[in-house]
């Protein structure tokens, strides 16, 4: 798969495409003048496959920006919540985020939103420039770029929205949520948009994941592709996510019996067939694996580092440390446990090494595993009754990594407990993968304080207005309409 980098503005695109492309025999006035094939304007940006190819290859590379999925979406999510400590007051290492002053002008604040509209307008701009240049691929292969397109259009906005926005489950999304830019953006002329409500937001982004299900294949030809790229059951496992933060329990049972099965051991049984694998493997030699439903990969060539990089800032730097009173000091997580694994130990604390590659860092970073769907099955089954099929996907999730461990009847016999025990599976299962902060606002419980010998960071109850991300300085000056 061609790889290639885009970047694009609201007041102009600029393609820069690295194609290698053949030349046939043409007239000496062509050999003599010949067009740069590595600078490509958008007029002819779509004129063959490897092009068009080269711009979905482009989605994908924004999403893998130092603001978004490459690196500080996991830093400033996961340091929101309580289950690391703060060491070094780094404000370029979310140390604002950590203890809740972030404000518009906050590097972050600008920096992530601009990520997510760069991927957004990514998107429809390869959603319009497939439909203005019909003929250039194939129909079946058409459907598939758009789907891929929408799909990351969704993954981007739910990524906002559950940071700029009040929680779905507030107000069932009557709250403000975003500006909803649908357009391919390259001049200023639409910049003034006001924001749609977060149920309009959810809305669209449901449309998008069903209509990208529809489209995507079943699977590509190799294990990497099926793992970066999205493919039917991807948009599946997203949805899952989306129907649980919503709270439509019943939403997130339907699309998850597409991919679960009835009983375990649970996989998926079409498409790419997803079950749980060794968990000390897929976060070190097999990042490929049928558990990976989507991840950003790294190479030598084509990664994030310094600063931006989770894995640098939270295990190399030693910037945040295991919190002994999160869910590292969970009683019930016993040492028997693969997962406990995954920390090393220096000055008498503790640091995650879920990513443990030297520098330059080149750990997979994981959006979606099939264990988040298996917990995101279990606590819709949980919320709607339906007590044993959610006791038998938690204990498949805790069985995979601690076969020995059965969890106690008080954990599990009922409702209310059986739900407190799955959401604290999901803080064990998915630390340092970037969702504590959001499986806090989503439930609407306050973000906790947490405090070591030198630093403190209060609470922050859902009435506060810092329980969300501040609006950025960015578009507030450059979107007349976005307040209003």
């Amino acid at each position: 798969m061609k790889k290639i980098n885009i970047s694009v503005r609201k007041n102009a695109i600029y393609l820069s495409l690295a194609l290698m492309l053949g030349t046939s025999a043409c007239d000496k006035e062509e050999l003599l003048n010949p067009t740069p094939e590595t600078l490509i304007s958008g007029a002819n940006a779509f004129d063959t496959p490897d092009r068009i190819l080269a711009l979905v290859n482009g989605i994908y590379k924004s999403v893998k920006a130092a603001n978004f999925y490459g690196g500080n979406y996991y830093t400033y999510s996961e340091a929101r919540g309580e289950e690391f400590i703060n060491r070094t007051s780094n404000t370029f290492t979310a140390f604002e985020a950590w203890n809740q002053t972030l404000n518009s002008g906050s590097n972050f604040v600008a920096g992530f939103w601009a990520a997510g509209y760069t991927v957004i307008n990514n998107a429809n701009i390869l959603i319009k420039g497939i439909a203005d240049n019909p003929g250039k691929v194939t129909e079946v292969v058409a459907k598939q770029y758009i789907a891929e397109a929408k799909f990351l259009r969704a993954l981007s906005y739910f990524d906002l929205v559950t940071l700029y926005a009040r929680p779905y489950n507030e107000d069932k999304g009557a709250s403000p949520g975003l500006p909803l830019r649908l357009l391919a953006e390259t001049t200023t002329a639409n910049n003034d948009l006001k924001r749609s409500s977060v149920a309009e937001i959810y809305a669209q982004i449901i449309k998008d994941l069903n209509e990208a299900e529809a489209d995507l294949p079943l699977n590509y030809s190799t294990s990497l592709l099926n793992t970066t790229r999205a493919h039917r059951n991807t948009a599946i496992a997203l949805k899952t996510r989306v129907y649980l933060n919503s709270g439509n329990y019943a939403k997130v049972i339907e699309e998850a019996k597409k991919i679960v099965s009835a009983t375990a051991p649970y996989s998926a049984t079409t498409g790419v067939a997803h079950k749980l694998q060794n968990i000390t493997e897929i976060f070190t030699t097999n990042y490929t694996s049928t558990e990976s439903i989507l991840s950003v990969p790294m190479t030598e060539l084509d990664n994030i580092t310094g600063q931006s990089s989770f894995p640098y800032v939270f295990n190399a730097n030693s910037e945040y440390n295991l919190n002994p009173s999160g869910i590292w000091g969970e009683t019930e997580w016993k040492s028997t446990d693969a997962r406990r694994s995954f920390a090393r130990t220096a000055s008498g604390v503790q640091f995650l090494t879920k990513y443990n590659k030297p520098s330059p860092f080149l750990d997979y970073m994981p959006i979606i595993r099939y264990s988040e769907v298996l917990l995101n099955y279990a606590e819709a089954a949980a919320k709607t009754g339906d007590i044993v099929t959610a006791t038998a996907l938690l204990q498949a999730v805790r069985g995979r990594s601690d076969a020995s461990y059965n969890f106690p009847e008080s954990a599990t016999s009922t409702q209310s407990a059986l739900v407190s025990t799955i959401l604290k599976e999901r803080r064990i299962e998915l630390l340092g993968e970037g969702f504590r902060s959001n499986d806090l606002l989503r439930n609407l419980f306050p973000l906790p304080a947490k405090s070591s010998s030198a630093l403190i960071a209060p609470a922050v109850d859902p009435s506060q207005a810092n329980y969300i991300f501040p609006l950025p300085n960015t578009e507030i000056t450059s979107n007349k309409l976005l307040l209003q």
